[in-house]
């Protein structure tokens, strides 16, 4: 049974997951939480620790989801589920690549697609960010340790640009989180 609920949860995250993991993580939390794979606090972690990890986010995620609930059997069939429908799409795609890009209506749905999907980006990072910043399950009513990371991040980022003209690597982003991190927890 848990095989078969593996298999169709990544399979549907995988069909509809278009623009990337970040619009993907939407599909993925519905998903995990409705089969009960994992608590909200703990995909917030796994999403983290997926993105600092080697390899796409969601294969990364889905490998871990399917490793918990069914051993090395889950992760295998969960990260080929995810995998599977873009690895058809990419065949599809390239096939007809010539064609399709020169057709209107097809550059109208892909400029139309862009917008929804840096939106989906943006609600999730919000998302993520308030919860983790404001866990209504705990006493208090902030976290202030996340906070203080969010807000180190954030400044860091206003006066790299400020100061240097350009964005602030994300791989600097992402050593000063964990700096951040180690320090105040």
């Amino acid at each position: 049974m848990i095989y078969w609920e593996l298999l169709l949860g990544f399979l549907k995250i995988g069909c509809f997951a278009f623009g990337g993991a970040y619009s993907a993580i939407p599909l993925l939390r519905d998903a995990v939480l409705s089969y009960g794979w994992l608590s909200d606090e703990a995909l917030t972690d796994m999403i983290a620790v997926s993105e600092s990890t080697p390899g796409p986010i969601i294969v990364n995620l889905a490998t871990y989801v399917g490793s918990s609930q069914a051993g090395l059997a889950g992760a295998a069939l969960a990260t080929t589920a995810v995998v599977l429908p873009s690895f058809f799409v990419i065949l599809l795609v390239t096939s007809l690549l010539r064609r399709a890009l020169k057709n209107k209506y097809i550059q109208a749905v892909l400029r139309g697609v862009k917008p929804c999907m840096v939106g989906m980006i943006l609600a999730t990072g919000v998302y993520m960010t308030f919860h983790r910043c404001f866990p209504m399950s705990h006493g208090w009513p902030a976290d202030i340790r996340t906070l203080l990371i969010t807000a180190g991040l954030a400044a860091a980022m206003l006066l790299y640009r400020y100061f240097r003209k350009r964005k602030l690597s994300p791989i600097l982003l992402i050593v000063l989180a964990a700096f951040l991190g180690i320090a105040i927890y």
